[in-house]
């Protein structure tokens, strides 16, 4: 009796304690009690009991049949939910070319609780799957796929891996197909065994596919998986192949499955990099063999690639690019520098083939089309690929390293607004100059549309042609330019070939020192005193001088050449065609002052802008040969000299229309008077069908 009068007393002053305590407290304290008694009866029972709840409810709300077929395992333990099943699956959505989105002979897990009811993405501390095989595809119209669970109408959701810090394959498989971004996989995991709680080999893996109609191999592993039990990091290693184009992939990755602030280098390399932009659909142009290395990581929606360095064919390239897809559209944004730029790569960037012009050099530009050799490329553009990506890239480059002109500074942005391309501003220092030009392609109709507006500040003549002949020393015109055009064509050869607009190229007043300049006007009077009276070197002065083509449908036509020096005027005729690239022009000059043994002949340019030929004998020199000999046998060995006798009626050019690039018919003499003897901005042929050289027997008859 004493004792349960004890036992009263005891429960009487637990209850009266009880009902002390504030009822927050009171609640708060039935919660952890009930929490704990579910807990312990879980715990106990391994959660068994719920395994046809839980089917029952994870197929009413993911809207698909979802089975266990052997043990069912649920549970805190102690406090990371424990989830165990054998034979589970979940079944897919009746569009998809598998029946089952997810299966596993075993899936073994220790889940967070925390980020199942607050995370935006669940965290898993361990995994263990055997026998698993997992099938993600979208849709055709790429609306829905098979991993946004629920309403099947659901609109699809990018793929969110749950963040996984260990885990064990073995057997399992993961399939993904994507129609739109034409992009299918095969993944093969390894089995991985343990040996005292830890992996005793790595976690390898293997796969194949297509991506864009390209095959591709890849395999690779995590060969650090054990330092994920200690809050270590997986060390990652993959490579993927596809013909001589090899990407290798090392680094460490903060988890299994965690991308964000991965730790990882790049290594590409192969003979060609456009063929590994291919896998992204994306169109850059060809280049020579490639290596480049790399920084990458992930960031949000970013995969970044800093610390880019590398080579292409014979010059380097360094810089930073960065990958993202916002508003699901592919974007490549990057920034780029070469110090050195060899300009036999500078080819593949305007369409020609990098394999020729790395056997054959400057040659491999050129072709034989219709048996005339042919140098602008025809290499299309790639519209398709175009229209998958959007660009933002600014490039620059120190130095061209080019044979015949000297370039340096070059810089241009590029960007690609939805099929729109446009290279602005493009610059670049050219022998003491600078070229500005803005060009826009246009593909988002065909035939692609192309404008062309290149403008040249004014450039020192002797730095310019030094190649050619001209002195630096004694040279001091200048020379600027400016190309206005628009052509439709989808290669470089099409648009011009279709082009309309105007080339000038204008020369202010200046010096011009050349060994062989007299040669050029056919002077043979002036060139034989000088050479014999040593002043061969005298400079040219150049009061001033425009050599200008109007281009229609791609044939250029001179309008006009006129050039005015201190004793001659030179002027030109003809044209060139951008359709078979030939030239037939002539160019001739007519002395201000009687000159004794002028040849007053027009020298000729043909052939074609791969192989140009000039001539100086042309009928008319002939005849005036045949005039000399007549006139020396009737006459006397004097008289056959006036044959060459040049009267120097040459009419000075007014120079204003000149600089300001005038067209022929804007051409004035020095006194005022309109020019005839500069062309009307038409080839020799007039609108009537006639020859202009029946109107001028001073040129050859050309086009």
């Amino acid at each position: 009796m004493p004792a349960s009068g004890g036992a009263r007393a005891k429960m009487v002053r637990a209850r009266n304690r009880w009902r002390r305590l504030p009822l927050p407290a009171r609640i708060l304290l039935w919660i952890v009690g009930i929490l704990f008694a579910i807990w312990l009866i879980l715990f106990i029972t391994k959660g068994r009991f719920l395994k046809r709840p839980f089917e029952r409810i994870m197929t009413s709300q993911l809207q698909r049949d979802v089975q266990v077929g052997g043990d069912f395992q649920l549970y805190f333990a102690p406090i990371s939910i424990k989830f165990r099943a054998e034979r589970f699956a979940i079944a897919n959505v009746p569009w998809a070319s598998r029946p089952q989105l997810f299966r596993a002979d075993l899936i073994d897990s220790l889940i967070s609780p925390v980020s199942l009811i607050f995370g935006k993405r669940y965290r898993v501390h361990w995994l263990d799957l055997r026998g698993g095989a997992v099938d993600l595809e979208w849709s055709r119209d790429h609306l829905r796929n098979t991993w946004t669970l629920g309403d099947p109408d659901r609109k699809g959701k990018p793929m969110t891996l749950p963040l996984i810090r260990q885990a064990m394959l073995a057997g399992t498989t993961l399939r993904y197909r994507d129609p739109r971004m034409r992009f299918n996989t095969d993944i093969r995991f390894e089995t991985v065994r343990t040996r005292d709680t830890r992996f005793a080999s790595d976690v390898r893996f293997s796969g194949d596919g297509d991506m864009n109609g390209r095959s591709f191999t890849m395999k690779g592993g995590l060969l650090t998986p054990n330092a994920t039990v200690t809050g270590g990091r997986n060390q990652l290693v993959l490579r993927a192949m596809a013909d001589a184009t090899i990407v290798d992939i090392t680094g460490t990755l903060p988890g299994a499955t965690e991308l964000e602030r991965s730790d990882l280098r790049l290594v590409a390399q192969g003979p060609n990099l456009a063929r590994l932009f291919d896998f992204l659909g994306v169109a850059i142009p060809d280049t020579r063999r490639y290596r480049f290395t790399s920084a990458l990581t992930k960031a949000g929606e970013e995969w970044r690639f800093t610390h880019l360095k590398g080579r292409f064919g014979d010059s380097d390239l360094a810089g930073r690019m960065t990958v993202s897809l916002p508003d699901e559209r592919l974007l490549i944004q990057a920034d780029l520098a070469t110090q050195t730029l060899d300009i036999i790569d500078v080819g593949p960037f305007i369409g020609y083939d990098p394999q020729r012009l790395e056997a054959q050099g400057a040659a491999g530009a050129i072709e034989t089309v219709g048996g005339a050799p042919r140098v602008l490329p025809d290499a299309p553009l790639r519209i398709e690929a175009i229209r998958n990506f959007d660009a933002d890239v600014r490039y620059t480059v120190r130095t061209i390293r080019a044979p015949n002109v000297p370039i340096s500074n070059a810089a241009v942005t590029v960007k690609l607004d939805h099929s729109r391309l446009t290279l602005s501003p493009f610059t670049f220092d050219m022998a003491g100059g600078h070229v500005a030009s803005d060009i826009g392609i246009d593909a988002r109709n065909r035939p692609v549309r192309t404008t062309y507006d290149i403008r040249l500040s004014p450039t020192p003549m002797g730095k310019l042609l030094a190649r050619w002949g001209v002195e630096e020393s004694g040279t001091s015109g200048t020379i600027k330019a400016r190309v206005q055009m628009t052509g439709l064509g989808d290669s470089l050869h099409d648009s011009l070939a279709n082009s309309n607009g105007r080339i000038a190229v204008i020369l202010p007043a200046g010096t011009m020192w050349a060994r062989n300049i007299q040669l050029s006007e056919l002077d043979i009077g002036t060139f034989v005193t000088k050479m014999f009276s040593g002043k061969l070197k005298k400079p040219v002065q150049i009061n001033c001088g425009l050599i200008a083509f109007t281009v229609r449908d791609g044939v250029a036509a001179a309008d006009p050449i006129l050039i005015d020096t201190a004793k001659n005027v030179m002027t030109g005729r003809g044209g060139f065609s951008f359709k078979d690239e030939s030239l037939d022009f002539a160019f001739r000059a007519d002395g201000k002052k009687i000159s004794l043994f002028s040849g007053q002949s027009p020298v000729g340019i043909n052939g074609y802008f791969a192989r140009p030929g000039i001539s100086v004998i042309s009928p008319e020199l002939i005849a005036r040969g045949g005039s000399a000999v007549a006139l020396g046998i009737v006459g006397t060995p004097i008289a056959s000299l006036l044959a060459f006798l040049d009267v120097g009626d040459a009419k000075g050019a007014a120079c204003g229309p000149i600089l300001a690039g005038a067209h022929a018919a804007a051409q004035r003499t020095k006194g005022g008077e309109p020019r005839d003897d500069v062309g009307r901005g038409t080839t020799a042929k007039d609108e009537g069908g006639k020859s202009g050289a029946k109107k001028d027997k001073k040129f050859l008859g050309i086009f």
